[in-house]
C-alpha cells in the first residue's frame, strides 16, 4: 500500500477539515465509552456522530465505516490500539476535543484526522502506520 500521508501542523480555523462529520474511535471498552461521550459533549460537539469500531472493522476502509450509512456504535469490545480518527471537524472542534480529553485525565492515544489517502486504508493498516507513525515522534 502507498503511503503518501505526511505530517502537518493543525492551526486555527472555522472551516471544516476532510470528510464527513464525525469520528472513529478504536481501542475502548465498554465502560469507558461513556465517559469518552462525555469529553465530546464538553468540548461543545454533543450530537457529532461517534463510531466504536470493534475488530469485525479492521478490514474494512476507514472512509466506509465513517460512512453515515454505516451500521456504527458497535458494542462489541475492542482489542484494538487506543486511537481517534477525527473526520470533518474545524481545526477549532479538533483544540477543543484533544483539550477536554486532556483535561479529564484519560490514558494516552492517536489522534489522527481522515485524509483523501487515509480514507481508502482498511483501519488495521491506518492503525498501524498511526502507531508507527506515533514511536517515530516520540523518538525525535
Amino acid at each position: 500500500m502507498e503511503h503518501k500521508g505526511r505530517f502537518t501542523k493543525i492551526g486555527r480555523s472555522k472551516e471544516r477539515m476532510y470528510g464527513p462529520r464525525g469520528l472513529l474511535v478504536c481501542g475502548y471498552g465498554e465502560g469507558e465509552r461513556s465517559g469518552f461521550l462525555k469529553i465530546i459533549e464538553n468540548a461543545g460537539l454533543a450530537g457529532i456522530r461517534v463510531v466504536f469500531a470493534s475488530s469485525r472493522d479492521l478490514g474494512t476502509g476507514v472512509g466506509d465505516i465513517l460512512a453515515p450509512e454505516h451500521e456504527g456504535g458497535s458494542l462489541e469490545e475492542s482489542d484494538m490500539p487506543r486511537a481517534v480518527v477525527m473526520s470533518g471537524l474545524t481545526q477549532d472542534e479538533l483544540h477543543n476535543l484533544m483539550g477536554s480529553y486532556k483535561k479529564a485525565g484519560f490514558v494516552p492515544q492517536i489522534w489522527a484526522t481522515l485524509t483523501p489517502v487515509s480514507e481508502k486504508w482498511p483501519l488495521k493498516y491506518l492503525l498501524t502506520e498511526l502507531q508507527s507513525e506515533h514511536k517515530a515522534m516520540k523518538n525525535r
